[in-house]
């Protein structure tokens, strides 16, 4: 049985149509990914999965518990973080927890034992007295997977989890989510490339509330990525590599070439042309070259090729 599974979500608010045949499945124990451009339709599947706005059709499942049909048994198959979490700023760590554990009836000693083991799976126990008005937003996070963990959730909900964090902050929070792998089923919403390569098994690319991709994400890859050069010049050689570059793109063989100060990127179609063409061309134009190599395409490439350039499944 999967633990999310959506088929034919429409979402409309007045003349912008939020989802737009939105159909997914989510594996038990899994890091779904859900990737999408601001404004792509993240949010509202979330919400609609969380209970908290209804579909104006189509249908979801969580852990076999139909959302869209049943929303008052949902509170016990998921935890939910939103986007922008609030606490009340007054109460500690700790008691803000026993609220939560109060709230869903925990008895008085499940709830301290449940505490203690989220404080520290999520790094708070030396702040558990803490009044959570004073904590970073990297705490605030944690705090709020802590709280959403309560429960024992099969499902997690994680609406943006790094948004806004530093990089230390952001790593903090990925280890914890690629802690949960195989504990719970972590789905999580995100515009961040680099954040799903990282951390999830499997990726939804979500575009215009349509989906246009889904697959583990070496699959992925491995179906979508266009190989690519890379070609870094001498420091003070920009003008000579642009020109270099520009030359480049009347070659059939040449997918794409992009620029980054002294490197050029170079996606291509045919592989063993371009090893053969590209240092002979370069040598050619009199470029100095400090490294020229075939680089691992990313899920970048995949996000951009699929949303960008329009395609689809």
């Amino acid at each position: 049985m999967a633990a999310i599974r959506i088929e034919g979500l429409h979402k409309r608010f007045g003349d912008v149509q939020a989802l737009d045949g939105l159909s997914l499945t989510a594996e038990p124990g899994s890091v779904f990914g859900f990737l999408g451009p601001n404004g792509a339709g993240k949010t509202t599947t979330i919400r609609i999965l969380a209970g908290l706005a209804r579909a104006d059709s189509g249908r979801a499942w969580i852990d076999g518990l139909e959302v869209t049909a049943d929303r008052r048994r949902l509170p016990g198959r998921i935890g939910y973080l939103p986007q922008d979490p609030a606490f009340y700023p007054w109460m500690t760590a700790r008691e803000f927890l026993d609220h939560v554990g109060r709230m869903f009836g925990l008895p008085a000693g499940e709830r301290r034992a449940r505490i203690d083991e989220l404080l520290d799976l999520v790094g708070l126990a030396e702040a558990a007295g803490r009044r959570v008005g004073g904590f970073s937003g990297g705490m605030d996070q944690r705090l709020g997977i802590a709280q959403a963990l309560v429960n024992r959730p099969p499902v997690l909900l994680l609406d943006e989890p790094v948004s806004g964090l530093d990089p230390a902050g952001r790593r903090e929070l990925l280890q914890l989510i690629d802690h949960l792998r195989g504990q719970c089923t972590v789905f999580m919403s995100t515009h961040i490339l680099a954040d799903v390569e990282r951390v999830c098994d499997t990726v939804a690319i979500i575009h215009r509330g349509r989906l246009v991709a889904e697959a583990p994400q070496q699959e992925l890859l491995s179906r979508y990525a266009i190989p690519a050069f890379e070609i870094e010049v001498q420091n003070g050689l920009a003008d000579q590599l642009v020109a270099w570059a520009n030359s480049l793109i009347t070659r059939a063989w040449v997918v794409s070439v992009s620029l980054d100060r002294a490197v050029a990127r170079v996606t291509v179609s045919d592989v063993e042309t371009a090893r053969r063409e590209l240092m002979a061309s370069a040598v050619a134009e009199g470029l100095p070259l400090n490294r020229f190599e075939m680089v691992r395409p990313s899920l970048e490439d995949v996000f951009l090729r699929l949303v960008e350039g329009g395609g689809s499944e």
